[in-house]
This record gives structure tokens, sequence and C-alpha cells, in this order.
């Protein structure tokens, strides 16, 4: 076990607290809510994760390139090792996804166009947008755009002519913006609309949506794929397990799962309390037990803590974040000042007696709460 992603200890947010004050500003200090460990023994893909789940939480799950990156770190000297990614064989079992991390695909059949999305004589997995959606072969070749989170040239879309396949498309995205144009509120947004209409209307674009029979060992819905298009099989010859090839920019292919390899496991530091408690009940419970009430200070960190709210038996799950009258400002209670927010429409109220939850289900959004309402918790593990 080479790597470890350690937590923010307490004096470094009071100091961080201090820099606010004096400031003003935000501090971004990143506190991980998991580790990942490299295992040299080799086993089988089934060994490793048995062995995962004994010691740890289960077998490594990747959400973006940031997450690929401390891979390669903490196991440069290696070529190739298992992830906790498997195929479940069949067209039946194929998921949409989006592309762009952290975006969730909701089925919406008057995005599609009449008698799509359908398979022709080969699967077809990803899918083009001209006034509608059709799903097509991942290997034809079309225009595309490319969303920007940066605005770069002050712009958020931007629409590439030249024709590729969809994979090409979306290592362009990666590489040059953020990814490809992904979910609804981006694909109808008003200045999508307006780029597309200067353009050839009949022009067909790839859009970041696809889908795939590969599923996560712990079940969760993260949607990164990086696989390696030169040595990749999917699935097919019995191929049906993930590893990451460290020497190839840490690109996923796929072997037997019976192959004997190193592997990766991950801890997650959070853990879903399954019990109803006021916001100041719940703090106290994770300071006793655990570390502390769970904070989010940005979007890597709002997935990981939405995975874990899914399973929650209470509408909302309370997060670490308070309005102080006092100063005028929300803050984490790990006493960092909100530099991220995911709040829902109409759901932020600025007021003494209100703390935060998280929605679990939609969008995961956040809304102000009475600080006498009970929910499930989220806590932080030492």
């Amino acid at each position: 076990m080479k790597e470890k992603s350690f937590s923010c200890d307490r004096a470094t947010m009071q100091w961080s607290l201090f820099l606010l004050l004096l400031m003003g500003q935000c501090v971004f200090i990143t506190c991980q809510l998991y580790e990942y460990h490299f295992i040299k023994e080799q086993m089988s893909w089934d060994e490793a994760r048995a062995y995962c789940r004994e010691k740890y939480t289960d077998l490594a799950k990747v959400f973006d390139l940031t997450d690929m990156r401390r891979l390669q770190d903490s196991a440069q000297s290696q070529t190739e090792a298992w992830i906790g990614l498997y195929n479940i064989t069949g067209g039946a079992n194929r998921r949409w996804h989006w592309s762009l991390p952290g975006k969730e695909y909701t089925e919406n059949k008057t995005c599609w166009r009449d008698g799509e999305p359908n398979d022709g004589a080969y699967p077809e997995n990803c899918v083009r947008k001209k006034d509608k959606w059709a799903d097509y072969s991942c290997t034809s070749k079309f225009p595309f755009i490319c969303y920007d989170e940066m605005m770069k040239d002050n712009k958020t879309f931007h629409l590439i002519e030249t024709s590729v396949t969809w994979t090409q498309a979306q290592n362009y995205c990666r590489q040059h913006h953020t990814d490809l144009a992904s979910g609804l509120d981006q694909i109808y947004s008003e200045e999508f609309k307006k780029l597309l209409n200067s353009k050839d209307p009949k022009v067909n674009l790839w859009i970041g949506l696809f889908r795939d029979s590969w599923r996560w060992s712990d079940g969760s819905n993260f949607s990164f794929r990086y696989w390696d298009m030169n040595l990749f099989n999917d699935g097919l010859n019995n191929r049906k397990c993930a590893t990451t090839l460290l020497e190839r920019s840490g690109r996923w292919s796929s072997a037997g799962c019976d192959q004997r390899k190193p592997f990766f496991c991950y801890d997650d530091k959070l853990i879903l309390i399954r019990e109803n408690k006021t916001w100041e009940e719940a703090l106290n419970y994770c300071r006793q037990k655990h570390h502390d009430l769970v904070s989010i200070s940005n979007p890597h960190q709002q997935r990981w803590v939405q995975e874990r709210a899914k399973k929650a038996s209470t509408p909302f799950v309370w997060l670490g974040l308070r309005y102080s009258c006092t100063l005028d400002l929300w803050f984490l209670i790990n006493d960092n000042r909100v530099c991220y927010e995911r709040w829902a429409s109409g759901g932020k109220t600025e007021d003494c007696s209100t703390y935060v939850a998280m929605t679990t289900g939609g969008q995961h959004e956040w809304v102000s709460q009475k600080k006498n309402e009970t929910f499930n918790f989220i806590c932080i593990k030492h």
C-alpha cells in the first residue's frame, strides 16, 4: 500500500477560518472522503473483491480523471491492476449514462425520435442529436459539441465540425475543454440552442450520452469510463473484468476475470446513519462516535456523498452546513466558508434557525431546513 489521502485536521481548518475572516475569500483545501490502497499480491478479480470487502470497502471505483491520477501515482512501477468494474453481458443489461461525471441520466421519451433508441445490425450505444436523439454505432463519425465549465473564450459550448468517432470526440473534449455536452440542462440550454441554430439544421452531432453493461462492484452508478480503445474488448471472449493499464496513462482494458493481477481497493470514509435526528443531534452523534458530520467543498465530494444519500430512509440527509447570523455568512462545520453550492431553486433561506440538508432523490440538491426537523445523516469516519 503506497498511497493514502489523509483528511484535513482541525488545526488546518481553524487556520483556514482565520484566513477567511481576514481576507474574505475562499480557501480550497482538499479533504478526501475515501482512500485508495494498492495491493501487490496477485489474485483473480473475485478474490480481489473479497479481499477488499474484508479489509476495506470494495474494489476501487473511479469518479473522474482526478481519481485516475491518484491511482497512477500510487503504483507507478506496475503495469496492470484490477479495478472494481465488471461486465454483465447482454443487451438488456445496458444502461444509459452521461459522459460528464456527476450527471445522472433520467429517462425522457420526448427527447428521442420515434422508434428510438433501437439497435441496427450491430449494437448502437452512442447518441447523436439533430432535432431529437437517435442511438448510433459509436464507431460512426459525426461533428460534436464540447462543454467547458471554465467558459473558455467566454463560451460554455464549443462546436467541433470535424467528424470523428464518439470516443474520439469524448477524448478531444476532455483534453481541450471539460467533456462532451451532457445532461438535459446543457443540451436544452439557450446557449446550446443558439449554437445549433447558427449552423446547418440538418447536421447530426454527437452528444455525451452512451450506454453499456459495465457495473461497479459496490453498486455505484458512476458513469466515468476510461477505455483504451486499441486494447478494449467489450466483455467478449470472457474478458468481463476491467483493469487499469498504468503504463498507458491509466487507460482501461478488459481481461478474463480468472487471471491473477494486483489490484486497487478503496476505503470509504463516509457512513450513513439511518436514524432520525435533528441537525444538532446528528452533529453530536458524528463527533462522539466517528469524526464529524459530512461537509461538501466541491463537486467531486458532492457526487460521493449523494451516492451514499440514495440509501437513506428519509427524503433528506443532514449536511454539515450552517448559517452564521453574526458574520452573515454560510459556513461548513469544518470552519471553511462555502465556496461550492448545490442549492435547489428556492431552497436557500438565510435564517438563524435553519440548517442544510441534501435531497436523497432527484438531483440531490441542498435545501434549508428548520433545526427541529429530523432526518438521516452522513458522518465522516476517523
